[in-house]
């Protein structure tokens, strides 16, 4: 059966998220999205436990459900420890496969940080640490590198990671099957390192509100719904259970190029090398991105693609498609309007995105469809991100962009 699963997104309990990441919205937006296995996120945060042991159905499957909804329990920490003279913020997700483990992996955690404290709870423990007691509590508890390129809280992060996956987790290296190629890279870069060929390259929301929830996802291809397949599957390259993954274009992420947001300074990897990594304007050292670091690291060119490599999707969000169609803003009534004749008509926003040629102009009109022709061809103008400050997918130039209408059927 064919799954679309985000597996990492945040709770109410953390911090700078929604007050609306709660079950009910939770559920409500995933089959909006077309999500059909959804990250429970913080599952280290006492109240959110609580709450998903109250209100979710537990079975044999080791997932939650919820409203017709599927849960995997998933939580996010963020590992602070010094290793070989120098700072580390590590961001590890943590899949779990029953609220008895995931209880007994809090009890753990609990002696190296406050849990209460944040949905994303900061811990003075090492990542060979945290692997140690994750699974001496279960073998099929999953480690991954959450955002593995962002330069402040990743494993191979330019202000304070590691160079490699063996660096970071030494002989616990083996346990780690799969990274999160986060929002400023996407799997053609992460194929330029020739040691990342054994892991997966999964994709998620990191969702901090309802309405991000599959901005990234991975599609799996799994016999049963269970703990165990998806383990199976994130575990085991070879059994090709993970089918493709949709992702940003990596342009459109906050730290896909270097620079400085203050100074509104954004260089590519070349400018920052000719600049030798200062600011021209306040003369500090730049944020070094993603692209950036992935350069340093890489043994491969631009352009390579390994054998059986998993094929990937580039996608822009629905709204913002409709927002650009309509030239108005992604929160303005009309777009809003938009996307709900349009999930209302072919059932969910991966649909839509997916949708064949003559129902997407029979329903969106031509001004849609050719927006989504250039997507899927990647003849979009990318302004990258920088410095916390997301990038620019440009459908429209200037001038296509007066063309905008009041509804999109008006040009079917």
């Amino acid at each position: 059966m064919k799954v679309i699963a985000d597996l990492h997104i945040h709770s109410k309990y953390s911090r700078a998220t929604s007050e609306g990441m709660e079950l009910e919205a939770l559920s409500k937006w995933a089959k909006i999205k077309g999500i059909g296995l959804l990250g429970t996120g913080d599952f280290t945060h006492p109240k959110w436990i609580d709450e998903l042991e109250r209100k979710t159905i537990q079975s044999d499957s080791g997932f939650l459900t919820y409203d017709g909804m599927n849960f995997c329990l998933s939580a996010e920490v963020s590992c602070v420890y010094l290793q070989d003279g120098k700072l580390r913020k590590i961001h590890l997700i943590l899949l779990c496969p029953s609220i008895e483990i995931a209880q007994q992996l809090n009890e753990a955690l609990a002696k190296k940080g406050n849990l209460e404290a944040d949905g994303r709870p900061t811990l003075s423990m090492s990542a060979v640490e945290l692997c140690e007691q994750a699974l001496e509590i279960s073998r099929k508890n999953l480690i991954i590198p959450a955002h593995a390129w962002t330069p402040w809280f990743s494993v191979f992060g330019s202000k304070s990671g590691f160079d490699s996956l063996r660096e970071c987790f030494g002989e616990y290296e083996k346990n780690i099957y799969a990274i999160e190629t986060g929002l400023s890279s996407d799997p053609p870069m992460n194929w330029r390192l020739s040691k990342l060929d054994r892991v997966q390259l999964l994709s998620n929301s990191d969702s901090h509100s309802p309405e991000k929830i599959g901005r990234e996802a991975n599609v799996f291809e799994l016999d049963r719904l269970t703990y165990d397949e998806l383990y199976d599957a994130i575990c085991s390259k070879e059994k090709r259970k993970l089918a493709c993954t949709y992702e940003f274009y990596p342009e459109e992420g906050k730290y896909h190029f270097d620079g400085h947001k203050a100074c509104k300074v954004s260089f590519s990897p070349q400018q920052t090398k000719e600049h030798k990594g200062i600011c021209p304007v306040c003369k500090k050292p730049l944020t070094i991105g993603v692209l950036s670091r992935v350069e340093e690291l890489a043994d491969r060119p631009a352009g390579f693609v390994p054998k059986n490599a998993v094929p990937f999707e580039n996608l822009v969000p629905l709204k913002e498609i409709i927002a650009q169609a309509l030239n108005k803003e992604p929160t303005s009534k009309a777009v809003q309007n938009e996307y709900l004749r349009l999930i209302e008509m072919f059932g969910n926003e991966f649909a839509v995105l997916h949708a064949a040629d003559g129902p997407l102009l029979k329903h969106a009109g031509k001004r849609f469809a050719q927006a989504i022709k250039r997507i899927r061809e990647g003849k979009v103008k990318k302004i990258a991100g920088f410095d916390g400050q997301y990038g620019q997918i440009i459908i429209f130039d200037e001038e296509e962009a007066k063309e905008g209408q009041t509804t999109l059927g008006a040009f079917g």
